[in-house]
Protein backbone atom coordinates (compact mmCIF):
# COMPACT_ATOMS: atom_id res chain seq x y z
CA UNK A 1 0.00 0.00 0.00
CA UNK A 2 1.85 3.44 -0.96
CA UNK A 3 -0.56 5.39 1.74
CA UNK A 4 -3.31 6.32 3.09
CA UNK A 5 -6.65 7.16 0.07
CA UNK A 6 -9.07 9.72 0.61
CA UNK A 7 -12.83 9.61 -0.16
CA UNK A 8 -13.66 10.93 -3.32
CA UNK A 9 -16.88 12.59 -2.45
CA UNK A 10 -19.68 13.17 0.14
CA UNK A 11 -20.75 9.71 1.71
CA UNK A 12 -22.44 8.02 4.40
CA UNK A 13 -21.16 4.22 4.57
CA UNK A 14 -22.58 4.20 1.17
CA UNK A 15 -21.93 5.53 -2.15
CA UNK A 16 -24.54 8.56 -2.35
CA UNK A 17 -22.21 11.36 -4.55
CA UNK A 18 -18.77 11.52 -6.04
CA UNK A 19 -16.66 14.62 -7.22
CA UNK A 20 -13.68 13.33 -8.05
CA UNK A 21 -12.95 11.62 -11.06
CA UNK A 22 -10.09 9.86 -12.70
CA UNK A 23 -9.27 9.94 -16.90
CA UNK A 24 -8.87 6.70 -17.77
CA UNK A 25 -8.84 5.35 -22.17
CA UNK A 26 -12.33 4.81 -23.16
CA UNK A 27 -11.79 1.40 -23.82
CA UNK A 28 -10.45 0.52 -20.35
CA UNK A 29 -13.40 2.24 -19.17
CA UNK A 30 -15.55 -0.57 -20.88
CA UNK A 31 -13.62 -3.09 -20.13
CA UNK A 32 -14.16 -2.46 -16.04
CA UNK A 33 -17.89 -1.66 -16.93
CA UNK A 34 -18.14 -5.15 -18.41
CA UNK A 35 -16.79 -6.77 -16.02
CA UNK A 36 -13.61 -8.50 -18.19
CA UNK A 37 -10.85 -6.65 -16.01
CA UNK A 38 -10.85 -5.27 -12.07
CA UNK A 39 -7.18 -3.68 -12.60
CA UNK A 40 -6.07 0.10 -13.57
CA UNK A 41 -2.70 0.15 -14.14
CA UNK A 42 -1.36 4.05 -14.15
CA UNK A 43 2.06 5.77 -14.72
CA UNK A 44 1.31 9.43 -14.36
CA UNK A 45 0.63 12.65 -16.75
CA UNK A 46 2.50 15.18 -18.20
CA UNK A 47 0.42 17.46 -15.80
CA UNK A 48 0.47 15.79 -12.87
CA UNK A 49 3.34 16.96 -10.03
CA UNK A 50 6.95 15.40 -10.75
CA UNK A 51 4.71 13.56 -13.71
CA UNK A 52 4.17 10.99 -11.72
CA UNK A 53 0.33 9.56 -10.37
CA UNK A 54 -0.46 9.67 -6.48
CA UNK A 55 -3.08 6.82 -5.79
CA UNK A 56 -5.12 9.95 -3.60
CA UNK A 57 -8.56 8.42 -3.72
CA UNK A 58 -10.63 5.42 -2.48
CA UNK A 59 -13.64 6.11 -4.93
CA UNK A 60 -13.70 8.08 -8.29
CA UNK A 61 -16.21 8.35 -11.35
CA UNK A 62 -14.45 7.36 -14.59
CA UNK A 63 -13.88 9.66 -16.87
CA UNK A 64 -13.53 7.98 -20.38
CA UNK A 65 -11.26 9.69 -22.39
CA UNK A 66 -10.18 9.37 -26.21
CA UNK A 67 -6.71 11.32 -26.74
CA UNK A 68 -4.15 8.64 -26.06
CA UNK A 69 -6.10 5.34 -27.13
CA UNK A 70 -4.97 3.38 -30.00
CA UNK A 71 -5.97 0.11 -31.61
CA UNK A 72 -2.50 -1.20 -31.25
CA UNK A 73 -2.47 -0.86 -27.34
CA UNK A 74 -5.56 -3.04 -26.65
CA UNK A 75 -5.52 -6.84 -27.28
CA UNK A 76 -7.45 -8.19 -29.86
CA UNK A 77 -10.43 -9.59 -27.89
CA UNK A 78 -11.01 -6.26 -26.22
CA UNK A 79 -11.11 -4.46 -29.40
CA UNK A 80 -15.28 -4.74 -29.81
CA UNK A 81 -15.17 -2.72 -26.22
CA UNK A 82 -12.96 0.43 -28.01
CA UNK A 83 -15.81 0.21 -31.32
CA UNK A 84 -18.70 0.15 -28.56
CA UNK A 85 -16.70 3.07 -26.32
CA UNK A 86 -16.47 5.30 -29.87
CA UNK A 87 -19.85 4.74 -30.74
CA UNK A 88 -21.22 5.49 -27.46
CA UNK A 89 -19.06 8.54 -27.12
CA UNK A 90 -20.89 11.66 -26.45
CA UNK A 91 -21.00 14.83 -28.36
CA UNK A 92 -17.75 17.21 -27.91
CA UNK A 93 -18.05 18.92 -24.93
CA UNK A 94 -19.37 16.54 -22.79
CA UNK A 95 -18.56 14.01 -20.49
CA UNK A 96 -20.72 10.94 -19.90
CA UNK A 97 -20.34 8.94 -16.28
CA UNK A 98 -21.49 5.59 -15.92
CA UNK A 99 -19.53 3.73 -13.68
CA UNK A 100 -17.49 4.61 -10.36
CA UNK A 101 -14.61 2.02 -8.98
CA UNK A 102 -14.39 1.70 -5.32
CA UNK A 103 -10.32 1.24 -4.91
CA UNK A 104 -9.71 -2.58 -2.97
CA UNK A 105 -5.90 -2.52 -2.84
CA UNK A 106 -3.23 -0.32 -4.26
CA UNK A 107 0.83 -1.92 -4.97
CA UNK A 108 3.51 -0.11 -6.53
CA UNK A 109 5.46 -3.08 -8.84
CA UNK A 110 8.76 -2.03 -9.37
CA UNK A 111 10.20 -4.91 -11.78
CA UNK A 112 9.13 -5.58 -15.30
CA UNK A 113 8.45 -8.81 -14.95
CA UNK A 114 6.04 -8.72 -12.05
CA UNK A 115 4.04 -6.19 -14.50
CA UNK A 116 3.83 -8.43 -17.46
CA UNK A 117 2.48 -11.08 -15.11
CA UNK A 118 -0.43 -9.19 -14.89
CA UNK A 119 -0.93 -9.39 -18.77
CA UNK A 120 -4.17 -12.01 -18.36
CA UNK A 121 -5.88 -9.24 -16.25
CA UNK A 122 -6.35 -6.21 -18.13
CA UNK A 123 -6.77 -5.26 -21.75
CA UNK A 124 -2.99 -3.45 -22.84
CA UNK A 125 -1.25 -5.22 -24.70
CA UNK A 126 2.47 -6.24 -23.47
CA UNK A 127 4.24 -3.67 -25.74
CA UNK A 128 2.06 -0.60 -24.23
CA UNK A 129 2.54 -2.00 -20.40
CA UNK A 130 6.84 -1.61 -21.16
CA UNK A 131 6.39 1.67 -22.44
CA UNK A 132 4.14 2.70 -19.15
CA UNK A 133 6.33 0.76 -17.61
CA UNK A 134 9.72 2.76 -18.89
CA UNK A 135 8.22 6.10 -19.28
CA UNK A 136 11.03 8.62 -17.29
CA UNK A 137 11.49 6.01 -13.98
CA UNK A 138 10.35 2.31 -13.70
CA UNK A 139 7.35 1.05 -12.49
CA UNK A 140 3.45 1.33 -12.38
CA UNK A 141 0.79 1.59 -9.76
CA UNK A 142 -1.46 -1.21 -9.75
CA UNK A 143 -5.07 -0.81 -8.33
CA UNK A 144 -7.26 -3.24 -8.13
CA UNK A 145 -10.87 -2.28 -8.13
CA UNK A 146 -14.80 -3.03 -7.84
CA UNK A 147 -16.53 -1.50 -10.14
CA UNK A 148 -20.29 -0.05 -9.75
CA UNK A 149 -22.85 0.99 -12.74
CA UNK A 150 -24.84 4.25 -11.86
CA UNK A 151 -28.25 4.24 -11.59
CA UNK A 152 -28.59 7.04 -14.34
CA UNK A 153 -25.76 7.97 -16.48
CA UNK A 154 -24.67 11.76 -15.97
CA UNK A 155 -23.46 14.20 -18.57
CA UNK A 156 -21.62 16.94 -17.86
CA UNK A 157 -20.07 20.04 -19.44
CA UNK A 158 -16.65 19.27 -19.68
CA UNK A 159 -15.14 22.36 -18.53
CA UNK A 160 -11.27 23.50 -19.92
CA UNK A 161 -9.91 22.56 -16.04
CA UNK A 162 -10.61 19.50 -16.86
CA UNK A 163 -8.10 19.27 -20.12
CA UNK A 164 -4.52 17.96 -19.93
CA UNK A 165 -2.69 15.02 -19.39
CA UNK A 166 -3.42 14.14 -15.49
CA UNK A 167 -5.45 11.58 -13.73
CA UNK A 168 -7.82 13.31 -11.12
CA UNK A 169 -10.54 15.73 -11.80
CA UNK A 170 -12.44 17.62 -9.28
CA UNK A 171 -15.84 18.17 -11.33
CA UNK A 172 -17.75 21.49 -10.87
CA UNK A 173 -20.49 19.53 -9.21
CA UNK A 174 -21.24 15.88 -7.40
CA UNK A 175 -22.61 13.55 -9.43
CA UNK A 176 -25.67 11.01 -7.95
CA UNK A 177 -24.10 7.40 -7.15
CA UNK A 178 -27.32 6.62 -5.70
CA UNK A 179 -28.68 2.99 -6.28
CA UNK A 180 -25.51 2.12 -8.04
CA UNK A 181 -25.07 -1.59 -8.42
CA UNK A 182 -22.09 -3.43 -8.66
CA UNK A 183 -20.35 -5.24 -11.63
CA UNK A 184 -20.46 -8.84 -11.89
CA UNK A 185 -16.80 -9.90 -13.15
CA UNK A 186 -16.24 -12.45 -15.56
CA UNK A 187 -14.83 -15.33 -14.40
CA UNK A 188 -11.80 -17.36 -15.16
CA UNK A 189 -9.05 -16.31 -16.95
CA UNK A 190 -9.51 -13.08 -19.26
CA UNK A 191 -8.92 -12.96 -23.03
CA UNK A 192 -5.78 -12.28 -24.35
Amino acid sequence: MTGPLHGAGQTTGTFEMLSIAFKEWAVICEALAAGRQALILRKGGISEENGEFRPEHAEFLLYPTYFHEHRTGIKPAFLPLLEHAEAARPKAGTVRFTHFVKVESVAHVADLESALALDAQHAWTPDVVKQRFNYRTPGLYVLSVRAFKLAQPAEVFESPEYAGCKTWVQLGAPVSTAGAEPVVLERGPLAR
